[in-house]
């Protein structure tokens, strides 16, 4: 392992030579599975450090990268928000990076501010937020609370795989429900089916609402993009049996890649509304920051002959560049390409019944907690 200066050293892919490796890529021994293809250091650190083979087999030592988990105990656990392209203000992230390994996933750059890789850190190097439930009754009970829906898997999933043994979802979920507090859960697994009970009883005086992410409907592709996620069909079982249960439901078809999972989206709506959800959405891929890097050493691992095509049509939709953080325009892109890609969906979700009507959750039952240390009475 060695480390240079910034300056001396940019950030670039692998140069493989018929000596020796340089760069930030990990062996497919090491990565075990991961999404990512590099742990290339995040945009805030002074040095880059890079893998160099010296002929001694010294690589062959380096240790498979295993999920650590770190608990983390933060003073707030609410985030509020002001962004006008938005449909929530405040939202809930019970874990910091995401075991699923998405490829594209837009919340990776995050990972740089902990000093830690948006690249296969993001992915094995978890933090766990233990006390958020306890500190959301607290927030909760401040005097003025206007409740409004809040928003939970907005950044990483709140069902990732190591919320089996953490359970912190489902605690927040017990305070959400003890108050009569409306909310709104994106996903992309199976494991919010464990939580069924807790969602039925919301749902009875309407106060939650369930978003699964169906990215395609090929395992093949979902097993590269989303290594670690539930499959297709796990998800779309996933719909049926919350929305069985009584439990609005919504198909979210994101992101939609140009030339990977783009001629999918009827059939994935299709799917969804097959299986009981009533709402679909959708969202362009989105690539800040090191996203971008990632995402490229992804195309070219799994998919080498539509690398450069795929990235043409996004920069298509993007306005000549990789990526476009305006707003109103970094969800759905912009441009004719875009535009067809939004028709389509309006179009299909016309003709299926989506989105007939926009569901609003209730507001009016809120009961705020009781503070956990009553003040005694003078009498």
């Amino acid at each position: 392992m060695t480390t240079h200066s910034r300056r001396f050293v940019p950030v670039r892919p692998a140069e493989k030579t018929d000596e020796f490796i340089v760069g930030t890529r990990a062996a497919e021994e090491r990565r075990n599975g991961r999404g990512a293809e590099s742990n290339r250091s995040g945009r805030f650190e002074p040095t880059e450090r890079q893998l160099l083979d010296d002929g001694w087999g010294s690589l062959d030592t380096l240790p498979v990268f295993k999920t650590d988990v770190q608990e983390e105990h933060p003073r707030k656990i609410i985030t509020t928000n002001e962004s006008p392209d938005i449909s929530f203000d405040r939202s809930i992230n019970p874990y910091r990076g995401c075991e699923h390994g998405c490829a594209y996933c837009f919340a990776r750059p995050t990972h740089a501010y902990m000093g830690l890789s948006p690249g296969l850190d993001f992915e094995t190097k978890l933090f766990a937020k233990p006390t958020a439930a306890k500190l959301l009754e607290k927030e909760l009970a401040r005097p003025g609370y206007e409740p409004k829906t809040m928003a939970i898997g907005t950044n990483t999933d709140p069902y990732q795989p190591i919320e089996r043994r953490y359970r912190i979802m489902r605690e927040i979920l017990e305070v959400l429900d003890a108050t009569s507090h409306p909310v709104g859960i994106v996903t992309k697994s199976a494991l919010v089916l464990r939580d069924i009970d807790i969602l039925s009883r919301m749902a009875k005086r309407n106060l939650v609402k369930v978003a699964l992410s169906v990215t395609t409907l090929d395992r093949k592709l979902a097993r590269a993009m989303e290594p670690r996620a539930s499959t297709p069909q796990r998800r779309l079982d996933a719909i049926r049996l919350l929305s069985e249960a009584g439990v609005p439901t919504t198909v979210m078809v994101a992101p939609i890649v140009p030339a990977l999972n783009e001629a999918e989206v009827e059939r994935i709506l299709e799917a969804g509304h097959a299986a009981g959800a009533r709402e679909a959405g959708y969202v362009i891929l989105r690539l800040p920051l090191e996203v971008r890097d990632i995402f490229i050493e992804f195309l070219e691992r799994e998919y080498p002959d539509k690398a450069k095509h795929v990235m043409s049509m996004v920069k298509q939709m993007r306005g000549g560049k990789d990526y476009d953080s305006s707003w109103g325009q970094r969800m759905s892109g912009s441009g004719p390409y875009a535009w067809q890609i939004g028709r389509r969906f309006e179009i299909a979700t016309r003709r299926l019944g989506l989105n007939t009507e926009r569901r609003r959750l209730a507001r009016d039952l809120f009961v705020a907690p009781k503070p956990q240390v009553a003040q005694l009475s003078l009498f």
